[in-house]
């Protein structure tokens, strides 16, 4: 069985995450490649594919959200991804089991007094409703009249359908990146093609195998509890679907764990360069292995991860994360936090990306992470701080 370190682990991870090199590639194709961005905040999916894709501009990803080629919605770990429509489907029905746990049997959903089956009889005219773009009061009053619930519990047990319906989010005209935060929201359903099956075992299994497969593509090699991760799913569910995967999947030695992957899936060399990169807040980097370490060195992890489970903005030096950054105070450039002492060549690196992720800033909102500068203000363990590029960089 081959071998491999922890440090080739973390350039496997870089490479086929696109951050060892930046592709020439359409951004669609790079959505296909790694597989799903974190899409919590509306400007991460931008910023994530600028420091992967060469020559990114903003208005390629719009134009895909527009065509639905790209879609968001609540998917892995109960939480807002794009993917790619080819690969929606089955990715939602393998959390279903997850997601209809999370949100249909949370006490926000029961407190209204409805129950799963409830929600399985008002999918359908829900989908119906939603088949072109409706806000999100429209949507919570037309539960109120149809299920006739009380005002009082009606919003969190909208939130709680629409989190587990196959809702897709629609793009707002004006948004800067193409969303809007918390208010304004607007969603439609998951288009006829796209919708995944809800409901059944055999679905969320074929689901399942799927979900093995495109993970490993983007992450592997991994651990089953790296997948389980990924997904918020149960272990059992990922060891079940790497058996019936049989010799479609292959395994290899970690550090003490078993590490599986698809065949011919790249590994470089654990000593190949690896380029600065100011990644977005929440990037799947950071999250998706139950072993942090890959990325984030574990003396910096409570730094980078916050205690409400804001993951903020963070700074690869050598692949690993050495930093943070913002968007620094009055638009002054990108300010850089860095957790330890870091070489000249290094500054000079990064002095480039800030110049480049600036300019891609200011040409869409320089305020696209402002709201979580609180972090900076009650301070972080930074060593050094710098103020690069910006309109005199």
């Amino acid at each position: 069985m081959t071998t491999i370190s922890a440090r080739a682990l973390n350039r496997s991870t870089l490479a086929r995450q696109l951050l060892l090199e930046r592709a020439g590639v359409p951004a669609e194709d790079a959505v296909r490649r790694v597989v799903a961005l974190q899409a919590q905040q509306p400007a991460s999916p931008y910023v994530a594919l600028w420091n992967r894709v060469a020559g990114f501009e903003a208005s390629a990803l719009d134009a895909l959200f527009a065509g639905y080629r790209v879609v968001k919605s609540t998917m892995m770990r109960i939480t807002l991804h794009a993917v790619h429509v080819d690969d929606y489907p089955a990715l939602r029905a393998a959390v279903e089991p997850t997601v209809r746990g999370a949100r249909l049997r949370d006490r926000r959903f029961r407190d209204s007094g409805l129950t799963e089956a409830d929600a399985a009889r008002l999918l359908p005219e829900l989908l119906a409703r939603a088949e072109q773009p409706c806000g999100g009061p429209e949507l919570k009053d037309w539960l109120v009249e149809k299920a006739g619930i009380e005002e009082a519990v009606a919003l969190p047990a909208w939130r709680m359908l629409r989190q587990y319906a196959p809702l897709w989010h629609a793009p707002v005209s004006g948004a800067p990146w193409a969303y809007v935060g918390n208010g304004g929201q607007e969603f439609v359903a998951a288009g006829e093609a796209s919708r995944p099956v809800l409901e059944g075992d055999e679905a969320a299994a074929a689901g399942m195998r799927a979900l093995v497969l495109r993970y490993l593509e983007g992450f592997g090699p991994a651990t089953v509890s790296d997948v389980a991760q990924f997904g918020l799913v149960q272990k059992g569910r990922v060891r079940g679907a790497l058996r019936e995967l049989g010799d479609t999947v292959r395994e290899l030695e970690g550090e003490g764990e078993v590490l599986y992957d698809v065949p011919g899936g790249v590994v470089p060399d654990e000593d190949v360069v690896a380029p600065v990169r100011l990644l977005p807040m929440w990037d799947s980097v950071l999250l998706a292995y139950a072993d942090r370490g890959r990325v984030i060195p574990a003396e910096y992890r409570k730094h980078v991860t916050r205690v409400n489970g804001d993951v903020l903005p963070t700074v690869l030096v050598d692949g690993y994360v050495a930093g943070v950054w913002r968007v620094a105070e009055g638009g002054a450039g990108i300010e850089v936090g860095a957790f330890r002492e870091l070489p000249a060549p290094v500054w000079e690196e990064l002095e480039a990306e800030a110049r480049g992720l600036f300019a891609f800033l200011a040409g869409r909102d320089v305020s696209a992470y402002r709201r979580y500068d609180h972090w900076w203000v009650k301070g972080l363990p930074v060593t050094q701080t710098r103020v690069l590029a910006g309109s005199a960089g």
